[in-house]
């Protein structure tokens, strides 16, 4: 079973010029790839493959270019793996799964410095406070103990460097030996509501309220609406003193100082939902229940509504999805997916019957039936209960 480690690293400031040298070429290599593809496509009318490129790069255009020489000045794994990541997004465009791909911007773009394991009997060492990286040596953990250090049991097979926000990151694929859970969920099924106004009601009366409504959230926001909009001044600022050199360059500084202080505070706002997330995900777990149902959200219709669509990104539904899939096979629960047309808010979960006039506004489910009940913990309710589903 391969299973992903993420954690900060605190890396001294040679292994530092190393990353961000790696992480330049990468970016650098995958631009490359795709302007060389687009212009053979142009002239010859056929796509180059990611192998076909790495020949063409080593062997004639560096020898040809000694000006480029600097791209085997890094790790030529990293480099590799940009051209492969390159190809993938090729094929992805080809398949009609993704739009044409885009070029890599500096300090923008998610470019990270890959490293894998050099040969079959070469082991990548993991200690408690450290680990030891090829072309880097020993990088310290800032966060002791969180990687596994058993050998044995668990091995690193590959992992990358990234940089966000000024603070570096390591993110390693263990390969773990296969645990047979023998526990046994006895305990009924769970339904979840996920919505706007809170954030998921459970069919056991638990409700996780919105963490965008919080006050530390609020203060937050409007504390990036203000750097933002410093940053537009700033911004405005340099157009006005582009003709002094000296005032240009003291402002493109500003600029960049406070384009991390921006880069920050999305960071952190990003690190609390996630957060938020994982918890949810854990209190929902560690009840072993038999089963949890979701709905099958369509996101990208209700990303149509221009009012909602800030609200519904930032609740990030495919990635609580993803995550309850992954702590439910770990601990042996199935994960049920009720059908996309299931309608878990009209069904009143008494008598069974539809109540087609009901609209967005009225918050509490009133049925013919005498039945009354909360309308997000009804729709919870009939999710537990539903039997058109499938298993995730």
């Amino acid at each position: 079973m391969l299973k992903s480690y993420k954690t900060e690293i605190n890396p001294t400031q040679e292994q530092i010029q190393i990353i961000n040298k790696t992480i330049g070429v990468c970016r650098f290599i995958y631009n490359f790839y795709i302007s060389h593809n687009k212009e053979v496509y142009e002239q010859e009318k056929k796509f180059v493959s990611g192998m076909d490129f790495s020949k063409w790069l080593n062997n004639e255009f560096i020898p040809n270019n000694p000006d480029y020489k600097w791209i085997k000045e890094v790790s030529s794994k990293s480099v590799r793996q940009s051209i492969t990541s390159a190809e993938k997004a090729f094929k992805n465009f080809f398949k009609h799964q993704s739009g044409f791909p885009k070029f890599k911007k500096k300090n923008k773009s998610d470019v990270k410095m890959y490293f894998v394991k050099t040969d079959k009997n070469h082991i990548i060492k993991c200690e408690r406070h450290r680990i030891k990286i090829p072309t880097l040596g020993w990088v310290r953990l800032k966060e002791k103990g969180y990687i596994p250090t058993n050998h044995n049991t668990h091995i690193v097979k590959s992992g990358t460097v990234s940089k966000h926000a000024g603070r570096y990151y390591i993110s390693v694929l263990v390969e773990e030996k296969d645990i047979i859970n023998n526990n046994q969920n006895n305990n009924e099924g769970l339904g979840i509501d996920l919505g706007l106004k809170e954030f998921a009601v459970v069919s056991n009366g638990n409700i996780y309220k919105n963490i965008n409504k919080t006050e530390n959230m609020k203060k937050l926001g409007k504390k990036l609406k203000r750097e933002q909009r410093c940053l537009s001044r700033k911004y405005e600022s340099l157009k006005q003193r582009s003709k002094n050199k000296e005032k240009e360059e003291i402002t493109q500084n500003n600029i960049s100082k406070q384009i991390l202080k921006v880069q920050r505070l999305y960071q952190r706002i990003e690190n609390i939902r996630t957060d938020y997330i994982n918890k949810f995900v854990n209190d929902m777990v560690k009840i072993k229940p038999s089963y949890i149902t979701i709905e099958d959200l369509n996101v990208s219709g209700m990303m149509k509504n221009k009012h909602l669509s800030k609200a519904i990104v930032s609740q990030k539904f495919y990635g609580i999805r993803i995550k309850l899939k992954n702590k439910c096979e770990e601990n042996g629960i199935k994960l049920r997916i009720a059908d996309r047309w299931f309608p878990s808010s009209k069904l009143c979960h008494e008598c069974g019957c539809i109540k087609t006039n009901l609209k967005l506004s009225d918050r509490t489910y009133i049925c013919d039936c005498g039945y009354k009940n909360d309308r997000d913990l009804n729709a919870a309710l009939n999710l537990r209960d539903t039997k058109i589903y499938k298993i995730a």
